[in-house]
């Protein structure tokens, strides 16, 4: 009888059985691993098929009551919505969590609402909700600041500035702000006439010395000499795009044969020749040209603060909002003026 079951004695059989089991176990976890992450997919693909399209005013409403999601969830997905530019989903979900009434969070959530009305360019709805949030809460530095931006845009600067008095109070550096929005509103009034303006700006700017690009781009097109006599020119490099744009009639000589740049940037825009070569490769590449390509420099304006880059030069960063951060970076591109000119002069 003993020699019949030997081989269940046998050590090797042990071995061989051992490993027949983990090869089962392992086999049944992988299957039922997959099988898990299969349905766990349907699931998630099943959650997010309600959003893909906006749900309507009451399967939205539904949805959030139902707490299926927590605030925190819907929150979160509302903001991932406002990311991606879908201000409208964004603002039903702050809508709908809003009327379920939790005081706890009202505050912030009424914030993000404002905020997203702002992007979405719903200025008058954006402004009754942040003017809510401080008559509740006036102490809110940030729906003032968003206040502020949205009087702004609505050139309604009286009222902004009335906003900067309680962010001075809440100890608030608003120098800068109140300047730019004194600028903003000159440049709007239609009860000033340019020498005013041009008056008003170049005695802000002498007081602040900030907001140059703003300041003299408007100079410039008034009253040009003034300009050239009222200019900064620690500003020059931030202010070249104006001095690029100067019609040849408008130059000032004395002032550009004392300054080194002015000469450099001058020679290669082919005006003067007070300059052989320049530190600054687009310029110098331009000076040694001496006018024989259509080249010229084009412009792009970089946020000190945000780092964020615009084709255009901007006094306030429509995307972090900071004001006078602008840096500007040229490079070379084609004149298509020029060329333009040489087509039509070639018909004559």
């Amino acid at each position: 009888m003993n020699t019949f079951f030997i081989e269940f004695r046998d050590p090797l059989f042990s071995i061989i059985i051992f490993f027949t089991i983990i090869f089962i176990i392992t086999f049944f976890s992988y299957w039922w691993g997959r099988y898990k992450r299969k349905e766990d997919s349907k699931q998630i693909s099943k959650f997010l098929e309600q959003f893909r399209t906006l749900p309507s005013h009451n399967e939205l409403k539904i949805l959030i009551a139902e707490g299926g999601l927590s605030e925190k969830s819907w929150l979160l997905l509302a903001s991932a919505y406002y990311k991606n530019g879908d201000y409208e989903k964004s603002i039903e979900i702050y809508n709908e969590i809003l009327k379920l009434g939790n005081k706890r969070n009202t505050r912030e959530t009424m914030f993000l609402l404002g905020k997203t009305y702002f992007k979405a360019g719903f200025l008058e709805r954006s402004k009754q909700v942040f003017l809510e949030i401080l008559k509740k809460n006036p102490r809110t530095p940030e729906a003032l600041h968003y206040l502020l931006l949205v009087y702004e845009y609505m050139k309604d600067y009286k009222s902004a500035l009335e906003v900067l008095e309680p962010l001075d109070e809440l100890q608030e550096d608003v120098i800068l702000e109140r300047a730019y929005l004194h600028v903003l509103e000159a440049l709007d009034s239609p009860n000033m006439t340019k020498e005013e303006k041009v008056q008003k700006l170049l005695e802000i700017y002498k007081n602040t010395h900030r907001l140059a690009y703003l300041i003299f781009d408007y100079i410039f097109q008034v009253d040009p000499q003034l300009a050239w006599k009222n200019i900064d020119i620690s500003k020059s490099e931030l202010l070249t795009e104006l001095f690029w744009r100067c019609d040849s009639k408008d130059l000032n000589l004395d002032i550009i044969t004392d300054n080194g740049y002015l000469r450099e940037l001058y020679t290669a825009r082919g005006d003067v020749k007070l300059a052989y070569n320049s530190s600054i490769f687009e310029l110098d590449v331009l000076i040694k040209l001496e006018g024989k390509s259509n080249a010229t420099l084009s412009f792009e304006y970089v946020c000190d603060n945000c780092k964020g880059t615009y084709p255009f030069a901007f006094s306030r960063c429509s995307s972090c909002h900071a004001i006078d951060t602008a840096r500007v970076e040229y490079s070379l591109s084609k004149d298509y003026a020029k060329e333009f000119s040489e087509e039509n002069n070639s018909f004559q």
